[in-house]
């Protein structure tokens, strides 16, 4: 997402979704090879009907068609539900689907048929609340930003998708080819229904299109619905008593502390105030590696940094230019310490966007090893005459600065922009350090969260940190989100045709589109690692780590689990009184 966001995406640390494989699988080390003393028992909260959590700062939507961040995400499978969903092993499993749809035999054809279950305030839901719900999200003037994942599915020439309620219970959808994912797509909340009156009602003119969730008592179809919400404040959702499984929900409340500060947010965990925090503060990992409540969770997803490709950062030079330039930047990140000294829970540096252990979607792996675009583990200052002679052939000049590093002329100054997280600043910190070998002066702005996504988005930044936690388990998911016409693409590849100094980014579209046509899906493994070639050779897109989540979690809390998407589901999560 997942963005992930993909982002997604809380502290530098912790944000994640899927399952990996291989060396990330080990467990996490302390520094210098000892071991952390274990960390003190924390203040229980016994109340058994209220789960009290912390995923983030004030969410930027609740409406599931808009949502591109993690902890909106992880909002919307608790408070909505789809045609599928995740089960506690991270099985994509049918929801409101009546079990597996009866598919043709070119695999063009689906037919669903839903189970009969209700929106909160007890009217029917039924196939024509989804045929509604979908073709919102693919409107233009809904400004979804995962509007692309509906590509699969195949349009009419009034670009409304070929979907069909054929009665109360059946939904028929018809694809333009096979497609490896799309039960994970039936899973996604951009996937899930909307209440069509609430939307409407909100929205009379069509210019406010998440307006309808803005605001506590609106009608969803998950096990918890929104009755509370103190902006930038707190969050409280009761059980729905007309969710499908209602009769499995055995917490009466979620109560959400909204904040992005981790300090204050580990305090009133340690208080007993909350009993899942999905944030910790930096320098304390190391104190709770032991600890039974501290956890580690494997995901697909990478921490990367990106260049706004028409910023005025690269102004006058040519494309290629461009591209040294952030080549050189690249280089002189030194990921092996942002590792080791900011991660602290075993995260890997990367050396491509596409994180080892995906599924290619042809029964097999996709494996990053083999296909690394750099040695991931020597940047930094063993890469500082490369980024120099790069950035000479940009125009500009160093001398010695008499301790080991340089001077550059003309003077260049940057500015690195970020959410809060000690996590997020420390690294912003490193990055400053490494830039600064070669003279370049870093100015770390930060922004807070909502700010951040929307500012991203709209190409208002020369360099950010950005994160993406994989929505599902497929390759396309970490490559489709830079089409030019995409709503997560906040590096604005193809976004200005007119700039000579961002790169040719038609042939990517196109070459995207080829992916989605295919269906030969050995062939399409190829094509998916040809556009990741694409993809890395802007050097707009610069991977450091790929991600593990780790979260905070009482030990008289338990049913809590979290999906391939890193959503985490709290529904069937109970809490004894010890």
């Amino acid at each position: 997402m997942k963005k992930k966001l993909i982002a997604v995406l809380l502290v530098a640390s912790m944000a994640a979704s899927l399952v990996a494989c291989g060396n990330k699988n080990a467990a996490p080390s302390t520094e210098s090879g000892s071991e952390a003393a274990p960390a003190e028992a924390t203040a229980v909260n016994t109340d058994t009907t209220t789960l009290r959590l912390n995923l983030a700062s004030e969410p930027d939507y609740l409406d599931p068609a808009l949502n591109s961040s993690v902890d909106g995400a992880c909002l919307a499978v608790n408070s909505f539900v789809g045609l599928y969903t995740y089960d506690e092993n991270n099985n994509c499993v049918p929801a409101l689907a009546d079990g597996e749809p009866e598919v043709s035999e070119d695999g063009l054809t689906y037919t669903i048929k839903l189970i009969e279950s209700k929106w909160s305030n007890g009217e029917a839901l039924t196939a024509n609340d989804f045929v509604y719900s979908w073709n919102r999200a693919v409107a233009e003037e809904t400004a979804a930003d995962y509007a692309y994942m509906f590509a699969p599915i195949a349009t009419n020439g009034d670009g409304t998708l070929q979907i069909e309620a054929t009665d109360d219970y059946t939904l028929t959808v018809k694809l333009n080819a096979p497609c490896a994912y799309f039960y994970d797509l039936l899973a996604f909340p951009t996937f899930m229904p909307v209440y069509q009156p609430d939307v409407e009602a909100a929205n009379p003119d069509g210019t406010q299109p998440g307006a309808w969730a803005q605001e506590p008592g609106f009608v969803s179809n998950g096990a918890f619905t929104l009755k509370e919400w103190k902006h930038n404040e707190s969050m409280v959702y009761e059980k729905n008593p007309n969710f499908y499984r209602a009769d499995e929900v055995k917490l009466e409340k979620l109560e959400f502390m909204l904040s992005a500060d981790d300090t204050a947010i580990y305090a009133a965990y340690n208080a007993g105030d909350i009993d899942f925090a999905d944030t910790v503060p930096n320098d304390e990992i190391q104190s709770l590696l032991n600890s039974p409540e501290f956890h580690v969770i494997d995901t697909l997803g990478t921490y990367y940094v990106g260049f706004n490709v028409n910023s005025p950062l690269f102004k006058n030079l040519t494309a290629e230019q461009a591209n040294k330039m952030r080549k050189a930047l690249s280089l002189l990140i030194d990921r092996q310490y942002i590792v080791d000294t900011v991660g602290q829970t075993g995260q890997v540096p990367a050396d491509t966007f596409i994180p080892d252990g995906m599924a290619d979607g042809n029964g097999g792996v996709f494996e990053a090893d083999d296909f690394g675009y750099y040695d991931a583990k020597e940047t930094g200052a063993g890469k500082v005459e490369e980024a120099v002679s790069l950035l000479e052939e940009c125009g500009y000049s160093f001398e010695s600065d008499g301790n080991g590093g340089y001077k550059i002329s003309p003077a260049l100054e940057v500015t690195y922009m970020t959410n809060p997280g000690t996590g997020h600043e420390a690294i912003a910190a490193c990055i400053q350090q490494d830039w600064g070998l070669v003279g370049i002066d870093v100015k770390i702005e930060t922004e807070d969260w909502n700010v951040f996504l929307e500012d991203r988005k709209a190409g208002k930044f020369d360099v950010a940190r950005e994160g993406w936690i994989a929505d599902f388990n497929d390759p396309i998911n970490m490559l489709e989100m830079w089409l030019s016409n995409g709503g997560n693409n906040d590096m604005q590849l193809g976004k200005d045709s007119s700039n000579s100094s961002a790169p040719s980014w038609k042939e990517y579209d196109e070459h995207i589109q080829k992916i989605y046509d295919t269906t030969d899906f050995a062939a399409r493994v190829d094509l998916m690692r040809e556009a990741e070639d694409m993809l890395m050779e802007t050097n707009a897109v610069v991977p450091i780590y790929y991600y593990n989540d780790i979260y905070l979690q009482k030990t008289n809390v338990t049913g809590i689990y979290t999906s391939l998407n890193q959503n985490k589901y709290f529904m069937y999560a109970e809490k004894s009184a010890n």
